[in-house]
């Protein structure tokens, strides 16, 4: 059974990560190594106080809100759109860090396209704007058959994500989700993710896209040496280093301080490794001080509350 716990610890998991990542994005691996993120901390890149969580937790936020109301893609986008141009679920009412890609398909959506149609579909349209926030697609696994689930899961990438490797990325990414409340511990999860996707991606629509996944559908991303692990923007380096960390720690505070100490796009990679480690180790293991300098912790809540009553009442 799905618990208002599972929800906290998945969405706060985000949260916390993006907040530890924040102050340090863009800051290079060697600099990560030398003076390594090892509690909340404030200013630096965005030059925010200390809890300032970006858009990563921003969208994922505005799909729960949406989801509140029942699934529709237009309201969804239209969420988005309240983001990005009135500051609707931001940390403390301002907008930074915007991806080029999510920037582009939200005015694509506000001229007339259709959610589905009005994310990037180029290569280079891949970046982990869809990933960051896929998350709480995972909590409708309960009432929805598991290839319907991944069907509206790659819809919703598709606001801003439209390429079927930002798809694929977010489909996988869920279904280990999704093990993952089931009770299943982390590298089980993995492996019963990776198989309960094979059949959907092995259709002809995905055959030239499955040679990009090549590492994670391994079965053995964990092994992979630290050298190998990339933490750029890019959705593949992004779905693979959250694997990485969470495989290679043994609680919610190690995985993501590995990420954000990986350097790059450090908000984003903690925020898909907390996501898993907070569904996994549960709230009450994410330190207290980090979630005490959260902003808005108190809204975040009451969003769960009545995400949790929205579920219910399905």
């Amino acid at each position: 059974m799905l618990s208002a716990n599972k929800v906290l610890s998945g969405l706060m998991g985000v949260c916390v990560g993006d907040a530890l990542g924040v102050p340090v994005e863009f800051t290079s691996r060697v600099e990560r190594t030398n003076t390594p993120v090892t509690a909340m901390q404030g200013y630096g890149t965005w030059d925010q106080p200390p809890g300032t969580w970006s858009d990563d937790s921003s969208l994922t936020f505005c799909l729960v809100e949406s989801l509140c109301n029942g699934f529709s893609l237009d309201a969804i986008a239209k969420s988005f759109w309240q983001w990005y141009q009135e500051s609707y679920w931001t940390a403390r009412g301002e907008v930074f860090d915007v991806g080029n890609t999510t920037f582009l398909a939200i005015v694509n959506w506000k001229q007339g396209a259709s959610p589905v149609d009005a994310g990037g579909k180029t290569e280079n349209s891949n970046g982990n704007g869809s990933l960051m926030r896929i998350l709480p697609m995972a909590y409708l696994h309960r009432e929805l058959e598991f290839s319907e689930l991944i069907r509206r899961v790659h819809q919703v990438s598709c606001i801003t994500h439209a390429h079927p490797r930002s798809q694929i990325a977010c489909g996988i990414y869920i279904s280990i989700a999704v093990a993952l409340l089931e009770g299943a511990e982390p590298y089980q999860a993995y492996q019963q993710g990776l198989e309960k996707v094979q059949g959907i991606y092995s259709a002809p629509e995905y055959s030239t896209e499955m040679q990009h996944f090549q590492r994670v559908f391994s079965g053995a991303i964990d092994k992979l040496p630290l050298e190998e692990i990339s933490s750029d923007g890019y959705v593949i380096d992004t779905l693979e280093a959250s694997l990485w960390c969470l495989l290679n720690s043994s609680d919610y505070e190690s995985a993501v301080l590995k990420a954000v100490n990986l350097g790059g796009d450090t908000d984003t990679t903690a925020a898909v490794t907390g996501g898993l480690a907070g569904i996994y180790y549960g709230v009450e293991n994410i330190p207290a001080d980090w979630i005490d300098q959260i902003a808005r912790k108190d809204d975040i809540i009451d969003l769960v509350n009545r995400f949790m009553k929205a579920l219910d009442n399905k």
